[in-house]
């Protein structure tokens, strides 16, 4: 299976016809999508100009838009190598805390709940945001827009509470997913967010 790098060789190999490069673009989200699949897909298409649908697009949108991708990739993977760092460390000192790094399997770093409403910014920018939310006090507003307003979703009968990292999760769902925020519509990670706000999920209530 191909990497993220071999993947981003192929979109900016002049060899390959459009279509593939375009393909090999779709396939790094498969590697690291921050949004979402789709989310960031349509993200990509919008601030570079490129037709979701079109297998022919311009190579040069397809190259500006992986440079993009790369570098909000290039955010995150420092902030997973500091975390890590970090979290030795206080091992080693006998600091427990809950594990709540993301574990890079291509999976949504900021999911969007609606693939259509999305942060304004560059996927890099957001993320720089977020890293800075992560590696300060929790607040109570969404650490990417700074809306106050976060409304936490109904949980449909299906899902099951079960323990992971000091909070109640649901199934299908991480263990760090919060509300969503009603600014840039993301679901603001819980990390972020002062216990006071993570404790109005109207599940946890129920749940005591």
């Amino acid at each position: 299976m191909a990497g993220f790098r071999s993947l981003a060789y192929q979109v900016r190999d002049a060899r390959n016809d459009r279509a593939l490069r375009r393909h090999s673009l779709r396939r790094c989200l498969e590697r690291f999508a921050p949004y979402g699949h789709r989310a960031t897909w349509w993200h990509l298409c919008d601030r570079h100009g490129i037709a979701p649908e079109d297998r022919g697009a311009d190579p040069l949108r397809l190259v500006a838009a992986l440079e993009e991708l790369e570098d909000a990739r290039a955010v995150w993977l420092e902030y997973e190598r500091q975390f890590a760092e970090r979290r030795r460390r206080e091992k080693h000192h006998g600091l427990r805390r809950p594990e709540w790094a993301w574990g890079g399997s291509g999976d949504a770093v900021v999911r969007c709940a609606d693939p259509g409403v999305r942060p304004d910014g560059t996927l890099g920018e957001v993320l720089r945001r977020l890293v800075a939310a992560l590696e300060s006090e929790p607040g109570t507003g969404c650490p990417v827009c700074g809306e106050q307003e976060l409304r936490w979703p109904a949980h449909g009968p299906g899902q099951r509470r079960g323990p992971r990292s000091g909070h109640r999760t649901w199934e299908g769902a991480w263990a760090w997913d919060g509300p969503v925020c009603a600014g840039c519509g993301i679901v603001v990670p819980r990390p972020a967010l002062a216990d006071v706000v993570s404790m109005t999920d109207p599940a946890s209530a129920g749940a005591a």
